[in-house]
């Protein structure tokens, strides 16, 4: 596989998230944290990679609760994403 394209750093929403706007807060190499709409909640979730597209994916509508989580405020965000930095997975 060739080099991976990393998410943006800030993007509009398309498609079923039309008219917020992302902004990365926070990445490693197993998780992110994407305020949306200037922190009117977050988005947080694993690190997965779109083998046949060599990028990351950012999670759909079905990915939460799954492997990706909406928080309220930045500290419950932090705490999750430091809980997945943690993860063997």
């Amino acid at each position: 596989m060739g080099e991976i394209k990393e998410l943006p750093t800030e993007f509009a929403g398309k498609g079923e998230v039309s008219g917020y706007c992302f902004t990365q807060i926070l990445k490693s190499d197993k998780a992110y944290i994407y305020a949306v709409d200037g922190g009117r909640h977050y988005e947080v979730f694993k690190r997965k990679v779109n083998r046949r597209f060599s990028q990351v994916r950012y999670p759909n509508s079905n990915s939460f609760g799954v492997w990706a989580w909406t928080c309220r405020t930045y500290g419950r965000a932090l705490k999750r994403f430091e809980e997945l930095n943690q993860s063997k997975s």
